[in-house]
């Protein structure tokens, strides 16, 4: 697999989003279409070509495919999803079989996010990627119902149809930066820690309202409170106890955000017995107190 994407030889033809020569600067922000659309009118093969300015993800939901990759071979069933810098040469066999998605995006829809995010789909972009799913079934199918917005938007263009298109596209981008995210932390960190610090903060989700003891958590888990809370300073950089408030403490800055109830409503929602008790908590986590916090 190539780190540093070369130009595409003169001899390698760089196509538009539509499969087109490029012509100028007539291209569209985002496209998306069915892998069958295209592969199966040139008999599921689609030859060796680059996408100047534009980033391509090919979700293959079933089949096999054979990837030419900056002339390396993939051999790759689905479900798997593959990502291509601009500048990478890449082509394609599919077998007959084969479905899935092309989403294509202008280097606009990448670059042009938030502020101080400009870098958020870099992980992806960065070497091309072979992204297995097979272990994600939730995952996988929050990116089909993206991706089938997306070619339901692309059909039939309504009011807002490019920002629609922008954001359904990144939303798609940003699902995939996790899934990265968490291979490489997984990578790092080892499988055994990652999946107990992930029950962990499962446990934290079901529990955080309860106020659980640290002993508690690692009872469900069958380990120690002392293991335990080096875990999460190994992996996140905070105490397990840390981890247990500052879910607690988010879900009170909701609840003062969104709900009109009373603060000593809030306080009691969240398992606290005395208000004055979770005022004083708050401040501390916050730096105001939950009165100062709403009208802010």
């Amino acid at each position: 697999m190539a780190r540093n994407a070369k130009p595409a030889p003169p001899d390698i033809p760089q196509f538009g989003l539509y499969g087109e020569y490029i012509q100028g600067e007539n291209a569209e922000f985002v496209h998306v279409e069915l892998i069958e659309t295209r592969s199966r009118v040139h008999h599921w093969h689609i030859e060796k070509h680059t996408h100047s300015g534009l980033f391509q993800v090919l979700f293959l939901f079933g089949g096999e495919v054979r990837a030419s990759v900056n002339g390396a071979v993939w051999e790759c069933n689905a479900p798997t999803v593959i990502t291509i810098h601009p500048s990478v040469v890449h082509g394609f066999d599919f077998s007959a079989e084969a479905h899935g998605y092309v989403l294509t995006v202008d280097q606009n829809v990448v670059f042009a996010v938030a502020e101080n995010h400009g870098d958020l789909y870099s992980s992806l972009f960065v070497e091309p990627l072979a992204i297995n799913l097979s272990g994600h079934p939730e995952l996988r199918a929050r990116l089909e119902s993206l991706l089938q917005n997306l070619l339901a938007e692309a059909t039939w263009p309504q009011y807002g149809h490019t920002l629609m298109l922008e954001w359904l596209a990144r939303s798609t981008l940003l699902l995939l930066v996790r899934l990265n995210e968490e291979r490489r932390f997984v990578d790092q960190s080892g499988r055994r820690d990652f999946e107990l610090f992930s029950h962990f903060r499962a446990e934290v989700e079901k529990h955080y309202r309860d106020q659980w003891q640290l002993s508690q958590y690692a009872t469900v888990l069958r380990t120690s409170p002392v293991s335990l809370n080096r875990l999460c300073l190994k992996l996140s950089g905070k105490s397990a106890f840390d981890i247990t408030q500052d879910r607690l403490i988010l879900e009170a800055c909701r609840k003062l955000t969104y709900l009109p109830a009373s603060i000593a409503s809030i306080a009691y929602e969240l398992g606290f017995q005395d208000p004055a008790y979770f005022s004083r908590l708050f401040k501390k986590r916050m730096g105001l107190t939950p009165k100062e916090f709403r009208s802010n």
